[in-house]
């Protein structure tokens, strides 16, 4: 009995660092997570804020605008915001269906839970496609 004493307190000195690591693991991948689906979100806001325009230079201005206040408003920190809008929808004769795309990049920042060896920030990319309405004048 004599020799198995203090063998508790090195399995727990053993033990210890590798459960704090997979927490750590498992909220870096939590916050991920949640920024993908904000990245997604970005993007479907942009794209049906763009669809609502009555141009393509008004649609690109008021897709950067959604995209940015989208990723604000969900807590997400972003080094640069890209937008990119896909507006050749607008050239399709009333009538016809016609869609905008847009594709929203975000360097996101991860420093409050990034750990020694990780990155501190992630590029975050998604794209959503809105229809136009077919019947709204396009100019």
């Amino acid at each position: 009995m004599r020799r198995e004493r203090g063998s508790a307190s090195i399995e727990l000195a053993v033990l210890t660092p590798a459960v704090i690591a997979f927490f750590a693991a498992v909220v870096i991948a939590g916050r991920i997570t949640l920024a993908l689906q904000a990245a997604d979100s970005a993007a479907y806001d942009a794209a049906r804020t763009a669809s609502l325009a009555r141009n393509p230079t008004t649609a690109r201005t008021q897709a950067l605008s959604a995209a940015t206040s989208s990723f604000t408003a969900q807590g997400i920190t972003c080094r640069s915001v890209t937008v990119s809008v896909d507006t050749s929808g607008f050239s399709v004769p009333v009538g016809q269906p016609a869609t905008v795309r847009v594709t929203v990049s975000c360097v996101a920042e991860l420093r409050d839970v990034a750990l020694p060896g990780m990155p501190g920030s992630t590029t975050l990319t998604s794209s959503f496609v809105s229809p136009l309405d077919r019947y709204r004048s396009r100019t």
